[in-house]
């Protein structure tokens, strides 16, 4: 196969699973799929090897579905077409329990199993002892109380098996919600089957095997010669997660020994020297531990790399069973396997890259999750009925790399900016709440030569009626740090406003009743700097004055850039202003 026709093969097979992805977007009930896109669809070979996820969050695909799809094929031996299996089981592959998947075999007309396809979409209610899917404080997966299907059939010749959808909507207290996204889901999963079956009644199913193997050496070539453009070299890069329920007092310190190999194309990361799993709900899957070490080298080369199966024979993650960056045990809660921790190994590995050498690596992404993007619940008044949605109002934390500021709304350094922002007429309708203010705030972003993005603060309230909401923010005590002099981004707050006005803070991470006439104020991590922010452009500078993003205090204090009273450049103090902090 020459290589138009790869790239044609290739962009017919990222638009199936873009047709997946469609279909989740315009069909979910919730809005964390129908406005925020929490969800990832891709397809993969028989083995369970990654073959295209385009547009899917890293860290929902990076590693997972393989380990998914083999627990699967060890459950299922004899699977047939029309079958499909739910799987959010983190002991068994999945990142966690929020993200329930679908998984279902392509099979050929033989009854050949071929491929496979996968749609994964977070829930806003998973069955979770409390209405959140983000469980910090869990003892254990009992006290979490999370449905989990370690690969369950969930339907036979294209059908569903009803128990399992009776069990869902007696547990789950968003049934009618529920049951709206797992038919989505359902559907994407069929959508990639029909789709992957028309292509190969076209094309043939042999060619599109002799496809995936050649993509998949193709593609490990690319990741060998990107490799082989960093320096060579052993390097520690670590990353602190605040105090929480179940965490030590000080915090806890995630540790990534990264060993770089240009000459054999290889990059290997060593995640065993960290804490044994805690019993609380911070514990990462193994495919989180694994996906999130992954990130961190994928941030720190070059990104048209392609990210699949052959890229990854590239890169080897060292875990330790019963860590709480690796492989947990039974039965250690995993409930925010996908955010807290996992950012910090992402954050540690990527940090650890920049001290190869000037021109790599990255500053730390910001920190999650904010009230800004909590577990929103109660009884809307407008129906009468329980409602439970996560919002995602507003989240910046973007970093800074060698070349370029940052990406502003990265969300966090797991899902690469692909959540989207909510509308806040949407948010308004979708549940009773009113939102006062959203806006960045001035003098947090991570300086440097490149910046990272600023802080959102987001001010919201109940209306009609008293709600709870859910969060774990992180970012207060350790903000996301710079790299190779780049600053600091700014860190996470939270208050209450009372009826009064009168302002409270609150807990970083919490379960928190809001009553009518109070508000929230959440205030979100910002995304660290790279390089000295003296080495900053200084008409830049004075754009980021004149758009209100920084003062002209910070630009003279920080940058060095003193600004005139018609907003412009004064060269020669700033010169002089340059020359001192040198």
């Amino acid at each position: 196969m020459n290589g138009a026709q790869m790239a044609v093969l290739r962009s017919q097979l990222d638009g199936i699973v873009r047709k997946m992805s469609n279909t989740l977007l315009r069909t979910g009930r919730s809005g964390v799929l129908n406005r925020a896109r929490d969800f990832s669809c891709c397809l993969l070979t028989r083995d369970g090897e990654l073959l295209t996820a385009a547009d899917s969050l890293p860290i929902h695909v990076l590693s997972g579905p393989d380990l998914m799809a083999r627990s699967i094929a060890q459950f299922h031996p004899n699977q047939k077409a029309g079958d499909a299996f739910l799987h959010n089981s983190p002991y068994h592959g999945c990142s966690h329990p929020a993200d329930l998947t679908v998984i279902a075999p392509v099979m050929d007309e033989q009854g050949n199993h071929r491929f496979t396809v996968l749609a994964k979409a977070h829930q806003a209610d998973i069955g979770n002892s409390q209405p959140t899917t983000y469980m910090a404080e869990a003892r254990d997966v009992y006290h979490e109380g999370a449905l989990i299907f370690p690969g369950v059939q969930v339907q036979r010749n294209w059908e569903d098996i009803d128990d399992i959808i009776r069990m869902c909507q007696m547990r789950i207290r968003v049934p009618r919600q529920w049951h709206g996204d797992y038919l989505s889901t359902i559907g994407a999963a069929r959508i990639g089957e029909k789709a992957l079956t028309q292509l190969a009644g076209e094309i043939g199913w042999d060619r599109i095997e002799s496809f995936a193997s050649q993509w998949f050496d193709y593609s490990e070539t690319l990741m060998a010669d990107a490799i082989g453009k960093l320096p060579a070299g052993s390097v520690i890069g670590s990353s602190v997660h605040d105090p929480f329920p179940g965490l030590p007092a000080e915090g806890l310190k995630i540790t990534a020994r990264i060993d770089v190999d240009p000459v054999a194309g290889k990059v290997a990361v060593d995640l065993t020297d960290n804490p044994d799993c805690l019993p609380c709900g911070m514990n990462l899957s193994e495919a989180c531990a694994r996906t999130a070490a992954m990130i961190g080298v994928f941030n720190s080369i070059d990104h048209r790399v392609p990210k699949n199966a052959g890229s990854f024979r590239r890169i080897e993650v060292a875990l330790r069973e019963g860590c709480i960056a690796g492989i947990p045990v039974h039965p250690f809660s995993c409930s925010a396997a996908t955010t807290n921790i996992a950012d910090r190994v992402a954050n540690s590995v990527q940090t650890g890259m920049a001290l190869l050498g000037e021109g790599f690596g990255m500053a730390e992404v910001g920190s999650v999750i904010a009230p800004s993007a909590g577990v929103v619940s109660g009884i809307d008044p407008r129906t009468g009925e329980p409602f439970v949605n996560q919002m995602f109002l507003a989240m910046s934390g973007g970093a800074a790399g060698p070349a370029s500021d940052a990406w502003w709304t990265i969300g966090h350094v797991g899902n690469a900016g692909l959540c989207c922002i909510d509308g806040v007429e949407l948010a308004e309708l979708s549940q009773p709440i009113v939102v006062y203010s959203r806006a960045f705030l001035p003098d947090t972003e991570g300086a440097g030569t490149t910046t990272g993005a600023p802080s959102t603060v987001v001010e919201f309230g109940p209306l009609g009626a008293d709600i709870d909401i859910g969060y774990l923010s992180d970012g207060h005590c350790n903000p996301p740090v710079g790299v190779r002099g780049g600053g600091q981004g700014g860190g996470a707050d939270q208050y209450l406003v009372d009826r009064d006005g009168a302002r409270q803070p609150l807990e970083a991470c919490a379960q928190v009743s809001i009553g009518q006439g109070e508000r929230i104020i959440a205030i979100s991590c910002g995304g660290g700097g790279y390089g000295p922010p003296s080495g900053r452009d200084a008409d830049q500078v004075a754009e980021d004055v004149s758009g209100g993003l920084i003062s002209i205090d910070r630009a003279r204090a920080i940058y060095g850039v003193v600004i005139g009273p018609d907003g412009s450049v004064l060269g020669a103090d700033t010169a002089q202003a340059r020359e001192a902090m040198a």
